[in-house]
């Protein structure tokens, strides 16, 4: 028998829902949902998701990676894009991608009447620090988990 399945039904796979934010920056992201596709068989190299966002649920807070390179692809539904540049309607087929380092806050919004559901692609580091300009507040993800920060460096939580 191998050691992980070849292949799953992504309804059987355990899903999340809500934010690990500290109040009250949770608010907008608590109703989202993410299935993990990559952890059934043991990726380590990149994560992949499955998004679901209710009508005026946030992806996140605005935010941008140091390390991790991050894409989005539209399954169904709409939703705003929104980045330093401004706002950017993605529809079914659509994506976005998002290269580390780059200091471009990003966040996906449902603004429309209906669910929508994206597939999120994302290096995985075991070190990562994350940049959410619009809050002030910085995460840094290492081994032993993960860690909020106002910028001026006061733990959060």
């Amino acid at each position: 028998m191998p050691e992980r399945p070849i292949a799953v039904r992504v309804v059987d796979l355990p899903a999340h829902t809500g934010t690990d934010y500290p109040p009250p920056h949770d608010a907008p992201c608590r109703q989202r949902r993410r299935t993990a596709l990559g952890n059934e068989f043991g990726l380590s190299q990149f994560g992949v998701n499955i998004l679901e966002l209710p009508p005026g649920t946030w992806s996140s807070q605005r935010h941008w990676h140091e390390r991790q390179d991050e894409l989005v692809y539209v399954l169904e539904g709409e939703v705003v894009l929104v980045t330093d540049e401004g706002e950017t309607i993605l529809t079914q087929g659509m994506t976005a991608g998002f290269r580390a380092g780059v200091s471009n806050g990003h966040h996906l919004v449902n603004r429309s009447i209906a669910l929508t559901r994206v597939i999120e692609v994302g290096t995985r580091t075991t070190e990562e620090v994350a940049h959410y300009p619009d809050i002030g507040m910085m995460v840094r993800d290492n081994a032993d988990g993960s860690n909020y920060f106002a910028t001026d460096g006061r733990p959060m939580k």
